[in-house]
């Protein structure tokens, strides 16, 4: 019997250990000044980290070590009450390029419109068919937006369930009194527009892109160096048509945000014939980085 008991207990061990998709890090930084103890702090992280990393995000089945690599940072910079914050998150994501050890950026955003209400002792709910809460709303929102850039990474548009999913939270949250939902907010930077723009034909080259550079091209640098890079050089040049349509949107600001160290990185010891058209591309649609890419072809 106790045999038994034992093995229901690893076959239940087993099955949540596939069932996850994210292994979030977790951080909290806080002002100097704060109302609530610091246990209130050591709480929320805990149980952020266990809402992230212990919910199945997807319908396929994932191995413990297929996990995607991400981290939450979440920055306090005011305390309205004793439940109630204002701030910003970053969200980071990476995934493995094949047969090495390297590990690739795939995403690096900085939310600045983070509101949220946090309960301790209070685990957090999410529903796909309602806003309940805004802190809620808006980790799902980054979850499925992790899955929906790594899908991409691996099949041509392969995470547009995802995004399609980041489009439900944005229209359940339309009533929300906390910002980043809307179109109508000022500016253009926040999570309508991301997923707005990302699921138009506009945008489409930058999910090729996702696609293209990583699959076909850093996932083969094993192969062929050479080939695998004009196939990641393609790829970046098509870029160039969002930038004639959409200058400096958020969705290209957001894939340079992840993919530009890299990139000057992998492009600098080449040849200036291979190197200079990529660091003029680069200067040309991210422009707010040229002293960086200046550095690949110095």
């Amino acid at each position: 019997m106790k045999r038994l008991l034992f093995l229901v207990i690893m076959f239940i061990g087993a099955q949540l250990a596939r069932a996850q998709e994210l292994n979030a890090t977790v951080n909290v930084l806080l002002p100097q000044q704060v109302i609530s103890p610091p246990e209130l702090f050591t709480n929320m992280k805990a149980t952020i980290s266990e809402f992230l990393n212990s919910r199945k995000w997807s319908r396929d089945t994932w191995q413990l070590d297929e996990r995607i690599q991400c981290t939450f940072q979440i920055t306090i910079e005011q305390q309205v009450d004793n439940r109630s914050f204002k701030g910003s998150l970053q969200v980071t994501s990476s995934r493995p390029v094949y047969n090495s050890d390297y590990k690739t950026s795939v995403l690096n955003i900085n939310d600045r419109d983070f509101e949220f209400v946090f309960q301790e002792n209070t685990m957090i709910q999410w529903s796909n068919d309602q806003h309940r809460d805004n802190l809620s709303s808006v980790l799902a929102f980054y979850a499925h937006l992790i899955l929906a850039m790594d899908y991409d990474t691996f099949a041509m548009e392969g995470g547009t369930d995802y995004y399609l999913t980041c489009q439900t939270i944005i229209n359940n949250a339309q009533n929300a009194a906390e910002p980043g939902w809307r179109s109508n907010e000022k500016g253009r930077q926040n999570r309508f527009w991301l997923i707005e723009n990302i699921l138009t034909q506009t945008f489409k080259p930058i999910r090729e892109c996702l696609y293209n550079y990583h699959r076909k091209g850093l996932d083969k640098l094993y192969l062929d160096q050479t080939t695998a890079r004009q196939t990641m050089t393609d790829a970046l040049m098509e870029l160039k048509n969002v930038h004639k349509i959409k200058p400096s949107s958020y969705n290209m600001q957001i894939f340079f945000y992840a993919k530009s160290d890299e990139i000057v990185n992998i492009y600098k010891p080449l040849a200036s014939a291979e190197k200079q058209p990529i660091a003029e591309l680069c200067k040309l649609v991210d422009p707010g980085n040229i002293s960086k890419y200046d550095k690949i072809i110095q």
